[in-house]
């Protein structure tokens, strides 16, 4: 059954996690060279895989006892907190990008580079613990990609913007103070059980 609180968590979670990540940094600049609208392709496309991935992970998860899984989630989350609290900055990188501006060209381009960067991203790992912690794979896959397009879409379109009026580092704290509640509250059901 399709929630809409469960989608609305997981959307604030993915959201709050990926705006800081480097991948929305490189959306932001394949979105200043090419076609907004070629690039959003690829990279949507890109996070639409990485969350299946992740939900099937997660749903591996739920045949644990419910102690279990509940315990494995909390440590997750705290683990997830831990690297936005203490992540140290990333160099910025240099995103190479096609030469024409063709279609095929720009979101093939824009879909490869987040499929390489995200794999085994913070987000991917959380995605699949909220499937996992919620068991309610459709609710958290449609948060989770809806999340990940709004970073993508705010880092194509207004990227730059956005970190001119909201401190990265506000952003960095914000989603870390969400998963260490997650965490308490999931190590919570696990030690009252």
């Amino acid at each position: 059954m399709l929630s809409f609180t469960i989608m609305a968590i997981t959307f604030g979670v993915i959201f709050l996690a990926e705006l800081p990540d480097k991948t929305a940094l490189a959306g932001l600049m394949l979105g200043t060279r090419y076609k907004a609208s070629y690039v959003f392709v690829g990279v949507a496309a890109a996070f639409a895989v990485h969350v299946v991935l992740a939900i099937a992970a997660g749903s591996v998860l739920t045949l644990l006892p419910h102690r279990l899984l509940q315990a494995i989630v909390g440590v997750l989350f705290l683990a997830g907190a831990a690297m936005l609290l203490f992540k140290k900055g990333d160099d910025d990188e240099e995103v190479k990008a096609p030469a024409d501006q063709s279609f095929w060209k720009v979101s093939g381009a824009g879909f490869m580079l987040i499929l390489v960067a995200e794999f085994g991203d913070l987000t991917q790992i959380m995605t699949a613990n909220l499937a996992a912690r919620y068991d309610n794979p459709l609710s958290v896959g449609i948060g989770a990609v809806l999340g990940l397009w709004a970073v993508a879409g705010l880092g194509i379109v207004g990227g730059r913007t956005l970190m001119k009026h909201v401190p990265l580092r506000l952003i960095t704290k914000v989603a870390a103070c969400l998963m260490l509640a997650l965490a308490g509250f999931s190590l919570f059901e696990a030690i009252a059980g």
